[in-house]
């Protein structure tokens, strides 16, 4: 069953994300909650060996521990040049322990010395939507780009300030949040999610 509201849990603790998420979703006739509104953290292991492995880890845990029908995320960046590196382990790539996204953006350069330009790379975005009776359906983005090794911009997260839009000659961190929604991995797969969510409000 479906809670009459609709109440969907976005089940991330990056709060970039859930901003970019209750930008795309908050003209739904829905109610939106993070983890802040529950007070709730469980530690789940991303061990899968897909991003739709982890996003359903993360997304069926949690609407079985709230009780709500339960979005989650798994996303990364992908380089050509190293081979799909870091992918799946985007969050977690450095030689570092306690590493901030400052230090996997450098570490990420360092990896990329010496290889010829452009280096051509794609952040993908998969979803996972997890309702209470243990449904699942996935909705995934892509965004194509390129690294650029010098950082730019001051807005986004992770690696936005190296991850160039040739088209338009600006990293992710230079966009405002309505163009980043527009043309992102995340903001992408939120959008292929939206009539699904709507098919669901009408049943």
């Amino acid at each position: 069953m479906i809670s009459r509201p609709f109440k969907l849990l976005l089940a991330t603790a990056n709060f970039g994300k859930v901003h970019e998420m209750r930008a795309v979703l908050e003209a739904l006739p829905i109610e939106l909650l993070d983890l802040r509104h529950l007070a709730l953290h469980l530690d789940v292991r991303e061990d899968g060996l897909t991003y739709a492995e982890n996003a359903a880890k993360k997304a069926l845990a949690y609407a079985q521990a709230s009780g709500l029908a339960t979005l989650a995320d798994d996303s990364g960046l992908e380089v050509d040049a190293l081979n799909g590196e870091p992918g799946i382990y985007s969050a977690r790539y450095s030689n570092l322990p306690n590493a901030t996204d400052a230090d996997r953006r450098a570490f990420l350069l360092a990896r990329l010395e010496g290889k010829p330009r452009p280096w051509l790379a794609r952040f993908r975005c998969v979803l996972a939507l997890a309702l209470p009776n243990q449904a699942l359906a996935f909705f995934e983005g892509v965004c194509e780009g390129e690294i650029i090794p010098t950082e730019r911009g001051q807005g986004g997260f992770g690696y936005d300030p190296i991850f160039l839009l040739p088209s338009l000659n600006l990293t992710m961190a230079e966009l405002s949040t309505e163009q980043k929604n527009a043309l992102s991995h995340r903001g992408r797969a939120l959008r292929s999610l939206i009539p699904y969510l709507t098919r669901l409000l009408s049943e």
